[in-house]
């Protein structure tokens, strides 16, 4: 039975099993009422309540990962697996995806560059994947479907929104972020220190926890609700409570808390330094998993409570631990001020209250129990000799704090070097690093070695903790520099693409599928035809700009140029040979355009971006022809172009060359070497050409659904995962913002396309919510196209 207000967790069992740190825990669907639980062994056990008395039973061990195991999650179940699955990371960079009866992995997602350590799962298979190479990423069953970029320090933290297509991010670099079809729509800032863990209150609201020891309640909007304060060291997890706003959290501070209508409405004690995570049970009873490879049950239910013996042994275990005062859990301590063991005959003021006395020259910690009206030992404090470090216990170096900064001199006269030092660090690696950051001889390694295993001699960590050396622990945590190597393109977002030119040829490229198409105006459809057949999707061809009128394009090149300055003018003679350019590529003439035009043609879409919008037109029409697609696109002009292109993608710049730049992209795609270069640089394009959403402009959305379109179309050839994932997060983004039918109508045929015959397409623009996006559009009375095709879309999904 649930408890009733304002009573007590009290212990209900501890489980034994893991042979180190327990990292990660959550709750099972099957069997009911059991949980998940991984470690630093290398394992991951799930448990199951057993009948009889008060205990878990260990269903089944499951080893997948060469390293620490360090999160895990539930999958909800599918028609394929009833139970649902289980997924976990590890510091071998992998997530194993396991069965709940089999202790091998099902299948291994491989994919990051270092440990993945938070992972959150959706509807429809979707799992969400932190990392500490500064990435979150989207699986789909199997498969990589997009990769978050943007955060600058390790991803410790993820969750799956319950609306479509909202995922959120807490970095080691204080920020948090909220995404929307895999592309970043907000960032909060307000955590002072690393972000460590997230829990979904509802659609509309989160909770945060820090290294700054603060928990924080967020809108969705970005405004900051409440900051909750309580801990004294790093929280490292936080979880809900189920059918209401409470929750608990778990730290560096030896406690858990549990957290009712905003306040800290309990504190209970663990004989561990690190109290790495915890999970609620359906029940509202609270799973939490230490440093000392203990799990322990804690519960409101006073029949489940553990026996009287069972507490005593705890609270005795509790008693004997060893309190290092360095960590700052217990404030500044100074020895000589303690009063003595009389102290205790005054009753405290709150729960979770913590008072030091001195008993024959020990120092003892204890703590106050509003439901038992006592003080409870909860460990010796050890070495508090009048101990005066700051309450963090920790010094600081480059914003970042250590247990040790040693000075260290090389050589007599030369400068000191200042080397950081935490207790969970392994020397020889640290010395190494340290000599390589500052350019000293590597001869010095044994000599800063020793000197470091001297001075920090007995200092290892405390009993609970283990020896191994950890990145993640408290102490030592892994703060990351800017992004690793993965992301060499400036800016580079993971959805949109490359953004290079791929110039285009055969004006004819619309060929016209039954003799009716519907991007052109002509051949209206026969409703009663429609209904029978999808003449929409997918679509096998590019779609091109053909429309030019030459004689206008070369007036207002030669009115710029008059006016242009003398660097950039073009002689009569280069007017004359565009001239002849322009009419060989819109097929007034049967000449092939020389590599005499092309130079030409070259210098003067290099003008000025005020003045280059003609030029930049010929471009567009000419790049149709496959003498010059092959000469823009191939290997070895392809990269100026590209550059080119991409620079009027600016949203900051003209909209006219923004417009140009976009048509002249989609030409590309007419002929191979167009075709190729796009793909090649699909990346980088997309990335670039969504930015020119924001200017709202009718012409600009048409040209860009377009170029999705095309891209729909290379993609529907080929099965490329990533591709249609940044594709379909394009095309979310901008049904956004996109009022033009058109436009509207262009992206629909390219979503159709991207998703026909291909079910984990399918499952992914589900999960992105965009069938809910478009099922306005089913009931546009005019054009027809626009609703017909949007039917046939959503019959797919």
């Amino acid at each position: 039975a649930m408890a009733g207000e304002g009573s007590t967790f009290r212990l209900r069992c501890s489980l034994l099993g893991h042979g180190q740190d327990v990292r990660g825990l959550t709750r099972g669907l099957f069997p009911e009422g059991g949980f998940v639980s991984v470690s630093r062994d290398r394992t991951a056990r799930l448990w199951a309540p057993d009948g009889l008395n008060r205990g878990f039973t260990e269903m089944h061990c499951m080893s997948g990962h060469s390293n620490f195991v360090s999160c895990v999650c539930i999958i909800p179940p599918s028609d394929l697996y009833p139970r649902g699955l289980i997924a976990t990371g590890g510091n071998d960079h992998n997530i194993c995806i396991f069965t709940v009866d089999n202790p091998a992995p099902l299948y291994v997602l491989k994919g990051h560059k270092n440990t993945v350590c938070s992972l959150s799962s959706g509807k429809f298979g979707t799992l969400l994947s932190g990392s500490w190479d500064t990435t979150a990423k989207v699986w789909l069953n199997d498969r990589c479907m997009m990769t978050l970029q943007g955060h600058t320090a390790a991803i410790w933290a993820v969750k799956i929104l319950p609306e479509q297509g909202l995922m959120l991010t807490g970095s080691a670099d204080k920020t948090i972020k909220l995404w929307k079809a895999g592309r970043c729509e907000r960032t909060f800032t307000g955590h002072e220190d690393c972000v460590r863990g997230l829990a979904i209150l509802s659609e509309m609201e989160f909770l945060s926890c820090a290294n700054d020891a603060s928990v924080r309640r967020w809108q969705i909007s970005g405004e900051c609700l409440q900051v909750y304060y309580g801990h004294t060291n790093y929280i490292y997890s936080i979880s809900v409570f189920p059918r209401c706003k409470d929750f608990v959290t778990t730290g560096e501070d030896r406690s858990l808390r549990i957290w009712k209508q905003g306040e800290c409405a309990q504190t209970i004690r663990l004989p561990a330094q690190s109290i790495w995570c915890c999970c609620v049970l359906d029940n509202g009873d609270i799973v939490v998993g230490a440093s000392d490879g203990i799990i322990r049950v804690f519960t409101e239910s006073l029949e489940r409570t553990a026996s009287a013996e069972e507490i005593q042994a705890f609270e005795n275990e509790l008693a004997q631990a060893s309190i290092d005062p360095k960590t700052g859990d217990l404030g500044d301590i100074n020895a000589d001020d303690l009063p003595g063991r009389e102290h205790l005959k005054d009753p405290g003021t709150r729960d979770g209250q913590t008072r030091l006395i001195k008993d024959n020259g020990k120092v003892e910690a204890y703590q106050w129990s509003v439901s038992e009206g006592r003080w409870i030992k909860i460990g010796d404090v050890v070495g508090s000799s009048g101990a005066t470090q700051q309450t963090s216990g920790k010094v600081l170096f480059e914003g970042k704090e250590y247990d040790y900064v040693f000075t260290i001199d090389v050589n007599e006269n030369g400068p000191s070097y200042k080397l950081p030092y935490n207790i969970t660090d392994d020397p020889w690696l640290t010395a190494y690093n340290f000599l390589q950051k500052n350019d000293l001889n590597p001869m010095f390694l044994d000599q800063v070695a020793k000197f470091i295993m001297d001075n920090t001699k007995g200092q290892t960590l405390l009993s609970t903790s283990s020896q191994f050396s950890d990145p993640f622990t408290g102490a030592g945590r892994y703060v990351p520099g800017s992004s690793s190597g993965s992301s060499t393109i400036p800016g580079a977002d993971p959805f949109t693409g490359a953004g290079r030119y791929v110039p285009g040829s055969a004006s004819n490229a619309v060929t016209p599928v039954g003799g009716v198409d519907p991007f052109t105006g002509m051949g209206a459809y026969q409703s009663a035809a429609a209904k029978v057949e999808n003449i929409y999707f997918p679509k096998k061809d590019a779609v091109t700009f053909d429309q030019a009128n030459p004689t206008q394009i070369l007036g207002k090149l030669k009115e710029l140029n008059s006016s242009a300055a003398e660097e950039h003018k073009l002689t009569e003679d280069d007017l004359i040979i565009l001239e002849k350019l322009l009419s060989a590529t819109c097929n007034t003439s049967a000449e092939t355009p020389t590599a005499q035009q092309l130079q030409t043609l070259w210098r003067a879409v290099n003008w000025p971006e005020d003045i280059v919008f003609p030029a930049l037109d010929i471009l567009r029409l000419s790049v149709r022809h496959p003498t010059v697609n092959e000469n823009f696109c191939s290997e070895k002009e392809h990269v100026q172009f590209i550059i080119l292109l991409l620079k009027f993608l600016n949203p900051k710049g003209k909209q006219a060359n923004q417009l140009l730049a976009l048509r002249a992209l989609c030409n590309c795609f007419v002929s191979h070497a167009g075709q190729k270069l796009m793909m090649e640089q699909r990346d980088e394009i997309m990335t670039q050409a969504i930015e020119t959403k924001s200017g709202n402009n009718k012409n600009i959305h048409i040209a860009l659904a377009t170029l999705t379109l095309n891209y729909a179309v290379c993609l529907h050839k080929v099965n490329n995962v990533e591709g249609k994932a940044q594709c379909l997060s394009v095309i979310s983004t901008v049904m956004e913002v996109v009022q033009d039918l058109e436009a509207i109508f262009r992206l629909l045929v390219a979503l159709g396309t991207l998703i026909s015959d291909d079910t984990n397409a399918v499952q992914l623009a589900k999960s992105l919510g965009v069938d809910s996006q478009i099922k306005k559009y089913a009931s546009v009375s005019e054009p027809a196209k626009v609703k017909e095709c949007c039917r046939f879309v959503l019959s797919l999904l």
